[in-house]
């Protein structure tokens, strides 16, 4: 009993009663979690943008080399891990799409920590817009309540990259900041209380309070307009997404949980990656600057040193704008989420592949970044 008068006691500490009372309800986060909590919805566009069907006779090699696996059968690998959507597309056409455990094109899904790369085109847009000055500009400029206090030399620019340096600690720990955070109804009070353990630029540090921060921001910058509502606008109906986007709130009326809780389909999914492969522009129409799209993708020279074993067997180099960059070579970036939400997009390929999953299955990311290229690579 004493563990949970403990546990109880640190909820209403950091994240309210409530905090408790819904992972008592709902248990750990999982792909399901919109269904719960409150909601913004974002609607399809009344002109749908469509990828080609493949071709007859086209379709990706049955055989795939998974990195210290090797070859191996691509439908058991996508059965054996949990996937539940699989989706690439090569210059504009599917060229595989499979959906399991009744999982089907229309099913929305929580992207997680995927909704990151989303957030962060949002902030692109709002710098386009003139809403934002530039990714220097401290979040004091538009939280004036952190004036004076630990967050003061925080940029948006460091929220971006992750290196804030404020005391988060992004684990599984039950007593820890990150749970009460995925689970409270007002992450605002939350994270006015944040604190600081390292200088802001020094420590590249994978932390979702970084992420938590930007809704905050964005809120007063966008005001009366909701961050949905701006995605609405600026990305959902412009990509002519085809189903209904669901981006869960802290509570009704609250905050967007932008660190993790977008939910929708694979088809939507791969159109921000096509947005990335043009480099902003969208048939013609500019969407983003190009300029931040080079931003978003810029190596911001963190060492290497940082980085787990699995992520430099995978060529991770860097996080940039809250994307994961891969090889300079094929200039590949990874969005991903837990559970192995992944939207891999390859501009030498001209390839964008989409898997969505319930679990990774025994697969780490460097061995999923190797069946991707070798998708890439093999269409024919």
């Amino acid at each position: 009993m004493a563990i949970f008068a403990r546990w109880f006691a640190v909820a209403g500490v950091q994240g309210g009663f409530d905090a408790s009372v819904r992972l008592l309800r709902h248990g750990t986060t999982t792909i399901d979690d919109f269904l719960h909590y409150p909601a913004r919805q974002l609607e399809p566009s009344a002109a749908p943008f469509r990828f080609r069907e493949r071709a007859a006779g086209r379709a990706l090699p049955e055989i795939v080399d998974v990195v210290a696996i090797g070859p191996s059968r691509l439908a058991d690998v996508l059965e054996s891990s949990g996937t539940i959507a699989f989706l690439v597309i090569e210059d504009d056409v599917i060229v595989d799409e499979r959906y399991v455990r009744g999982h089907t094109a229309e099913s929305p899904s929580q992207y997680f920590s995927v909704t990151k790369s989303i957030t962060s085109a949002l902030v692109g847009a709002a710098l386009d817009d003139g809403l934002l000055r530039s990714v220097d500009q401290p979040v004091v400029d538009l939280v004036p309540e952190f004036a004076g206090g630990a967050l003061a030399g925080v940029t948006l620019a460091h929220l971006l990259a992750m290196t804030s340096g404020i005391d988060y600690g992004e684990n599984d720990n039950s007593f820890g900041l990150h749970v009460f955070f995925n689970y409270t109804s007002d992450t605002e009070r939350m994270m006015l209380a944040f604190r600081m353990d390292g200088e802001p630029g020094a420590e590249f540090r994978y932390e979702s309070g970084d992420v938590g921060l930007l809704p905050l921001v964005l809120s007063r910058a966008l005001a009366p307009e909701t961050l949905a509502a701006y995605a609405q606008r600026r990305l959902w109906t412009p990509l002519g997404m085809e189903h209904e986007g669901i981006w869960s709130l802290d509570r009704e009326g609250g905050l967007e949980k932008a660190w993790c809780c977008l939910a929708g389909t694979a088809r939507d999914l791969a159109k921000f990656g096509r947005l990335f492969l043009a480099r902003g522009a969208w048939d013609g129409e500019r969407i983003l600057s190009e300029a931040w799209i080079e931003r978003s993708l810029e190596r911001g020279g963190v060492d290497d040193a940082v980085w787990p074993a699995d992520f430099a067997t995978a060529g991770f180099r860097n996080y940039a704008a809250l994307w994961w960059l891969l090889s300079e070579d094929e200039g590949d970036v990874l969005a991903q989420g837990k559970d192995g939400q992944l939207l891999y997009v390859n501009p030498t390929r001209n390839t964008i592949v989409v898997r969505l999953g319930r679990s990774t299955g025994d697969l780490r990311t460097s061995q999923w970044v190797s069946l991707f290229r070798g998708v890439s690579r093999g269409a024919d």
